[in-house]
Order: structure tokens, then C-alpha cells, then sequence
């Protein structure tokens, strides 16, 4: 697939049909921009005259619930001071006012301290619709003083009827279900005009938030109403009623933008205002209801209100954006027919370079830029085919060389045991191997076999890369193999292959080297550790994975004849895994040159406690490959696991 970018660079018909496209667009870009700056300007008005105006019939619908609780109220408050001598007709009137106005929840007529002295310190007259039934009660007692009550002192203080903030109507008999409700309440007076009791009627504020609730100008709009301390009593999320005010956020995150809405309605203050709500923006209209000191506002999402809007300009863009890649694919013909000569004259040109150096350029008479470079193309053929000449002789030494490299790789990896398991025969040996080098060949080596009840292993990695170390590891690998067979322990093994890589040395060329013996009847492993990097051994039991304990750190092999190889051991690795390796597991490199490390090593063979070593293996390999992300191989990779099982 060709890059966007070059095509376009390549293409002169492509760049011009782009530069006319671009002027189309900015021309429409800067019409469509005017008309959407109108349109939502537009929009935007007509959604602000349809949310006052479904404001205006909330607020009326309202208005025209409370006025008719007050009606009711004032066409029925005459009757208790008529007929003081008759305190039982109080529970009459009381019923009544609920029967003839479904709509309260209930009724007090409730009267001064021993107002009835026959009756005691309370007497309060209340009715309740529970929605089924009415019942009358007499409400008051030592559990209900209904004398300091908000509906009961307001009108007393204020001396004129009011509206209380809303309540839970508290009753020991649990007789009003708890409800939250919001009380009109009358003060009563006798013929002398002094205070005997309240007249108060309840109205539930459910039921009122539903009736306010039910008007939406949008789909997901909605109405608050908030009391005069700014309490929520009608809100979409009932977390917040009566326990929340309008103000609540603005203690915890300042806002001036609500806390300015707050002030406006609690001032009684008519408008609207744009706020983000619960992390929208929204347009919030407001407006007061009546003396009450209550405010009822609707908050309409912006995503509502330019929901049309927002479909309008999607529409509009698309065909748009279909138009001008419909002007862009008919200019671009046009254009390409008018450049048809330069375009034939690439082609001829691309297939010369493809190696038919016999194609004829079409012969052309122009004197103008397509001329001079069908001339220039002419004489750039006859150099073409003087250089192909010379590459085919460097691509044929190139291929022998290749060929080579391969046969020598084969050589250099028949070289190690290859087949697994080695040792078919026997079940108290799990062993498998694995060496993949960076380049064609390369340096690392390893090789094992089982001699008398002893098995014998190594592993090494050759200073250097390519021919010269593979050469070297050979030479190695032989020198093991002859010694180790003669049934030598691995420090006199390292001594006497360190003699012989030492002699003619010019080069420097070195080798690290891990040398083990491990006696299959006892367990015991004898090494001799060259300079190589420490093994892992993974416990039997938990499979904690640590390096191997060393004392002595030899010297690589090849670099001095007369420094002394020392041995260590290990009383018993039955039922252990035992992992030697080449640098190449542990500083393997990804993109950023960022180390494999030894604490990935220690973690990865963590998780081999219960598997083979051939899966031991391949899942390091795999955690390698990953790590690589990619990468070039910056080294050879060998690895070699084995686990001598437990006697059943």
C-alpha cells in the first residue's frame, strides 16, 4: 500500500484537484459557519421562550394547587370558631375538609393549652387520607407537643396564614406513615380577637413532585423546587430531598455559578441562568411561587436543547463532505486526461526500472518540461544497463557466500545433540537443549552424555561472533567431549581444555564455560564454573528459583595457561531443575535496548516447578520472543535443562 503522502507528492494531477478541493472547502467552511452560528442562535431562542414558557405553566399549575389548598382552608376555618361549645364537631370538620378535597393528606384544628379545660392540656382535632380510608384521631400528647411545632407556631407568630417549610409529620401511633408533607396553616380567633388554636391542612409534596415533574420541554429535563432555606423538597434524585440544599456542593468545590442561581431564587428572583449540573451544561430558567418563598426552577440539558441541532449539522456536514469528494474524483479526471502525455511517460519510465531496459520511451518532439525529461530518462537508460551488469556479478559472489554460511551453520548445529530425549532408555532423566544463534553461526555450544552412571554436561559462549567463534566452538565442544569421556571431574576437564585453547592464541579469542558432572546414582553434581554466568536451580518443593551458590569464579578458558581451575559440588539435585544458560537469555535486548535481566530470569523459572524441561524451555524462549518486541537478536541464545527424578 502506497504512502498518502508520497502518492501525493508524485502526483501532480492529485496535488492540483487537491488545491481546488481545499478552495471549495474554505468557501464552504466559512458559508456553513455563518448559517450554524445563525441556526443556534436561533435554536437557542426558541428554547428559551418554550422553557419559560413551560416554566410559567409549572409555576401556574403550582400556584393553582396551593390556592386551592388555601380555598379550602378559608371556606372552612369559620366553622371551629362557630362552634367552640362543641369540641367533639371539631373531628366532623376535620373529616370534612378531607372528604370534599381528595387532594391533603390531612386536617389539624388544634387548640391553645386547656383551651377545653374538660379535655385536658391537648386537643387537637386531625384527619388523614392514607389513600384508602379516612381516619380522625386526637392528636397530641406528651410524645407530640404539638405546641412547638413549625404549622402550629408560624401563624401564631406571624399573626397571618402561612405556608411551613416541609416536614416529617412525626406520630407515636405512626398513624401518617412519616410522610414528607408541607402545611398551610390559619391562625383562629375568637369573638375577642385572641389567639385559641391553628387551622392547618397538609398537602403531600409526592404527590406535588410528581404534578411538577410531569411537564418536560425536553426529554431529559427536569424541575427542582427548593424551600426558603434552600432545601430540595422536589428533585429527580431523592437522595437529595430534605436533607440537601441548593448550596450543599458549594461547601466541599466552590461555585459562584450556583451559588449566584441559589441566591437569585431564594431573593424571588425571576430568569435564567447556564451552569454545569451533575458535569453537564444546562440551561436553568427559575422563577418564585407566589408569597410562599418557594422557587421552582427547570433545568434543560444543552444536549437536549441542540439535539436537532446537532443532527441538522451532522447531515449537512456528510453531504458536504460527500460533495467535495465527488468535485475531488471529477476534477481529478479532468485534470489527469489534460496530463496524459506525463503520465504515460512515468509508466515507460517505471517499467525500465523494473529491469526492462529494452522498452522504448515514446518519442517525443516537446521542447517543454515533459521533453527535456523523456531526453533525461533516454540517457539514464544506457547507464541503467552498464550498472545492472556489474550488480550481477557482486549478487552471484554474494549468493556463493550465503550458500556457504548455510552449509556451515548445518555443520556447526549437527555438531550438538540434537535429538530429545537423548536417552530414551532411561525415565531418571529429563533433559532438553536448545541453541539458536544471532547470526548464520555462531558461538555458543553445549553437549552432554551419560558415561558409567555419570552424566556429564557443559555449556559455553565464545568471545566474539560469526565464523571465527563458531570455529573456536567447535574446537571446544571436541576438546569436552574427548576429555570429559577419559572420566576426569570438570575442574581437571576445564585445566587441560584451558591448556590446549591457550597455546597459538593469537587472536585472544576466550570461552565461558559451565562444566558439570552429575553421579545419577547419588544425586551429587560436581562443576566447575569458567567465567559463566551462575545456572538457576529451582527447589523441589515451593519452587523457589535462586542462582547457584558459587565459592569460585574461574577464569574463561583460553586466556592463561597457568591459572588454577577449582571445583565445587552439590550434595544432591534429585527432584531439582536445573537451568544453564548463555548471556543471551539474560541480556537479551528489546527496541530500546532495555535487558531481559537477571530477575526475570529468577521470576520466569519461578513457574517451572511442575513442568518438563522441554516446556521449561519453550516457555523461556516465548518470554524472551515477547520481551524482543521485534527486536534483532543481539546475541546467540542456548539453553540447556535437565532434572535427575527421585527414586520411586
Amino acid at each position: 500500500m502506497k504512502n498518502p503522502l508520497k502518492y501525493i507528492r508524485q502526483s501532480l494531477s492529485t496535488r492540483l484537484s487537491l488545491w481546488i478541493v481545499l478552495f471549495a472547502t474554505m468557501v464552504f467552511l466559512a458559508a456553513l459557519s455563518y448559517l450554524f452560528y445563525e441556526s443556534r442562535r436561533a435554536v437557542k431562542e426558541e428554547a428559551m421562550n418554550r422553557a419559560t414558557q413551560v416554566l410559567d405553566n409549572t409555576v401556574l399549575r403550582v400556584t393553582d394547587i396551593l390556592h386551592s389548598v388555601e380555598v379550602a382552608t378559608n371556606n372552612t376555618d369559620w366553622l371551629p370558631t362557630r362552634h367552640l361549645d362543641a369540641p367533639d364537631s371539631m373531628f366532623v370538620y376535620s373529616r370534612r375538609i378531607l372528604e370534599n378535597n381528595p387532594d391533603l393528606n390531612g386536617c389539624s384544628i388544634a387548640f391553645e393549652p386547656y383551651y377545653f379545660k374538660d379535655r385536658g392540656k391537648y386537643f387537637s382535632a386531625f384527619s388523614y387520607n392514607n389513600g384508602k380510608t379516612i381516619q380522625t384521631t386526637q392528636e397530641g400528647n406528651e410524645h407530640y407537643d404539638y405546641f412547638v411545632m413549625d404549622w402550629y407556631q408560624l401563624c401564631k407568630l406571624l399573626d397571618r396564614p402561612t405556608w411551613t417549610e416541609p416536614f416529617v409529620d412525626y406520630n407515636p401511633d405512626d398513624i401518617y406513615s412519616k410522610e414528607m408533607i408541607a402545611s398551610y396553616c390559619k391562625p383562629m380567633k375568637d369573638k375577642n380577637g385572641e389567639f385559641i388554636g391553628t387551622f392547618s391542612v397538609d398537602l403531600s409534596l409526592g404527590w406535588l413532585s410528581n404534578t411538577i415533574s410531569a411537564v418536560k420541554p425536553y426529554p431529559h429535563s427536569y424541575s427542582i423546587m427548593v424551600g426558603g432555606g434552600g432545601t430540595y423538597f422536589v428533585h429527580p434524585d431523592t437522595t437529595k430531598l430534605f436533607y440537601q440544599s441548593i448550596f450543599t456542593e458549594t461547601l466541599e468545590h466552590e461555585d459562584t455559578a450556583r451559588t449566584a442561581l441559589g441566591d437569585a431564587m431564594l431573593n424571588g428572583e425571576e430568569g435564567v441562568r447556564r451552569l454545569n449540573f451533575d458535569g453537564e451544561d444546562c440551561f436553568v430558567f427559575y422563577k418564585p411561587i407566589g408569597t410562599t418563598g418557594w422557587s421552582v426552577a427547570v433545568v434543560c440539558p444543552e444536549s437536549d436543547i441542540f439535539s436537532g441541532y446537532n443532527r441538522l449539522y451532522r447531515v449537512v456536514i456528510g453531504i458536504v463532505i460527500f460533495g467535495l469528494l465527488l468535485m475531488l474524483f471529477f476534477i481529478s479526471r479532468i485534470i489527469g486526461r489534460e496530463l496524459k502525455p506525463l503520465h504515460q511517460l512515468a509508466k515507460q519510465a517505471e517499467t525500465i526500472a523494473s529491469g526492462q531496459f529494452d522498452q522504448t520511451l515514446p518519442d517525443e518532439e516537446r521542447i517543454d518540461e515533459i521533453g527535456q525529461l523523456n531526453q533525461s530518462f533516454g540517457n539514464m537508460q544506457k547507464s541503467l544497463v552498464n550498472y545492472i551488469e556489474e550488480l550481477k556479478d557482486t549478487t552471484a559472489s554474494k549468493a556463493a557466500i550465503e550458500n556457504e554460511l548455510q552449509v556451515a551453520s548445518d555443520i556447526q548445529m549437527g555438531m550438538v545433540p540434537r535429538i530429545f530425549p537423548p536417552f530414551p532408555n532411561r525415565h531418571d532423566i529429563d533433559l532438553f537443549a536448545s541453541m539458536t544463534p544471532a547470526k548464520e553461526v555462531g558461538g555458543d555450544l553445549y553437549d552432554f552424555f551419560v558415561q558409567d552412571e555419570r552424566l556429564y554436561f557443559c555449556i559455553g559462549d565464545v568471545s566474539g561472533k560469526g565464523i571465527p567463534a563458531s570455529l573456536f566452538m567447535a574446537v571446544t565442544r571436541n576438546l569436552f567431549r574427548i576429555i570429559a569421556q577419559q572420566g576426569k571431574k570438570p575442574e581437571q576437564i576445564a585445566t587441560e581444555i584451558n591448556l590446549f585453547l591457550s597455546k597459538d592464541n593469537d587472536r585472544g579469542m576466550f570461552v565461558t564455560m559451565f562444566i558439570g558432572l552429575i553421579d545419577l546414582k547419588t544425586g551429587c553434581m560436581d562443576f566447575c564454573n569458567c567465567g559463566h554466568n551462575p545456572p538457576v536451580l529451582v527447589e523441589k518443593e515451593g519452587g523457589k528459583a535462586n542462582f547457584l551458590s558459587m565459592e569460585y569464579d574461574n577464569q574463561p578458558l583460553g586466556l592463561w595457561e597457568d591459572d588454577p581451575f577449582y571445583g565445587e559440588s552439590v550434595n544432591n539435585i534429585r527432584g531439582k531443575l536445573l537451568l544453564v544458560y548463555t548471556d543471551g537469555l539474560n541480556e537479551a535486548e528489546n527496541p530500546e535496548q532495555k535487558l531481559f535481566g537477571n530477575a526475570a530470569v529468577l521470576e520466569l523459572m519461578s513457574k517451572t516447578g511442575d513442568k518438563t524441561t522441554t516446556e521449561a524451555i519453550e516457555m523461556i524462549k516465548e518470554a524472551v520472543e515477547k520481551h524482543r518486541a521485534g527486536a534483532t537478536p543481539n546475541d546467540d541464545l542456548t539453553l540447556l535443562c535437565l532434572r535427575i527424578k527421585e527414586e520411586n
